[in-house]
């Protein structure tokens, strides 16, 4: 039987990734480590996949990267987190090709232009977008939005997510809580108002009396939902994400009020400055670089290797507890 790769990182006690990026110098580099998995590969006699080599002569070593929308994206951070993980990973081998699928006209995909394809989707409208990838036989690997689709799929359980933030409210003794969510259209927001809907149902609320407003996942919204649901003296508010829970708290500082103090806050993302300055945010974690580097993953075992996997990945959030909520039992937050 043939020598895999999965083979000879069983023997040098590595991971699958690291034994292809050595075989394949992704991200360039000869050290120690490359070389003695190199020099063990010669020794068990590994022949590269014939299948993959052939790929490798007509490379344009451009990898796409489509948002579902560059101009109204959530977050100016996400752009920066996941460019950063896909660069990680592909090092200086290949050039990323950053674009926005609402402004691509349909039937314009050049397979000859792209090696591979990542897709950072938000909305079920990027479906044709996809569907047009599919067809032109380009390699694709979509990520952040579970997809139910046959390609590689990488992401996390948002609504079980944010079901969880809610859950820590309620437990911490909240009852009277409202909710900032995001921009109505994206699956993010459908899958987060899920969460919480859902633990409010656990915990004996009625969601449909739960104050709410929509955002833009945007400071500014935050703001002003903030001001708005000011006016039901909630004991606590719950962001779609970092961005709005930081106007929110503008907002409340404005009307004399104090986090946690008065109003205890709750974001989504674990934005970078979110452990930090004067309002150290409870969060749940969504690490948009580590889903982007997975993802990478993926696509180079596919393009260097040619091993396709169209299995669903799912990666943890986990809930980052600061200091922004507090425990109305009488008990501090722990």
């Amino acid at each position: 039987m043939a020598v895999t790769i999965k083979d000879i990182a069983k023997e040098a006690g590595v991971s699958y990734s690291t034994v292809s990026r050595a075989l394949n110098n992704v991200g360039g580099g000869q050290g120690k480590n490359n070389k003695r998995i190199q020099e063990l590969a010669n020794e068990m006699g590994y022949v590269r996949n014939q299948a993959a080599l052939n790929l490798k002569l007509s490379r344009s070593y451009v990898i796409g990267l489509y948002f579902s929308t560059i101009s109204k994206m959530s977050s100016p951070f996400v752009l920066h987190d996941v460019l950063t993980g896909v660069y990680s990973i592909v090092g200086s081998k290949y050039n990323v090709a950053v674009k926005g699928i609402d402004m691509h006209e349909p039937g314009t995909l050049n397979p000859s232009y792209f090696d591979g394809i990542i897709v950072l989707s938000q909305r079920t409208e990027d479906l044709s977008f996809m569907e047009e990838v599919m067809e032109k036989k380009i390699p694709m690997v979509v990520i952040c939005r579970e997809v139910f689709i046959n390609v590689p799929n990488v992401t996390t359980n948002e609504a079980a997510a944010m079901e969880k933030a809610m859950d820590y409210l309620i437990d911490n003794g909240h009852r009277n809580i409202c909710v900032i969510e995001g921009a109505p259209n994206l699956d993010s927001t459908r899958l987060r108002r899920q969460g919480w809907r859902a633990s409010a149902q656990k915990h004996g609320l009625n969601p449909d009396a739960v104050p709410s407003v929509p955002g833009t996942y945007r400071y500014a919204s935050g703001y002003q939902g903030a001001k708005f649901l000011l006016e039901y003296r909630p004991t606590a508010i719950l962001c779609f994400n970092d961005e709005m829970a930081f106007g929110a708290k503008q907002a409340i500082s404005e009307a004399g009020l104090e986090v946690p103090g008065d109003v205890s806050l709750v974001g989504f993302d674990n934005w970078d400055m979110s452990g930090y300055g004067n309002m150290r945010l409870t969060t749940v974690e969504r690490s948009m670089s580590e889903i982007a580097k997975e993802g990478t993953r993926v696509m180079l075992r596919r393009l260097e290797d040619g091993v396709v996997d169209n299995s669903r990945i799912y990666l943890e959030n986990r809930l980052i507890i600061r200091d922004t909520v507090r425990d109305i039992r009488g008990r501090s937050a722990p």
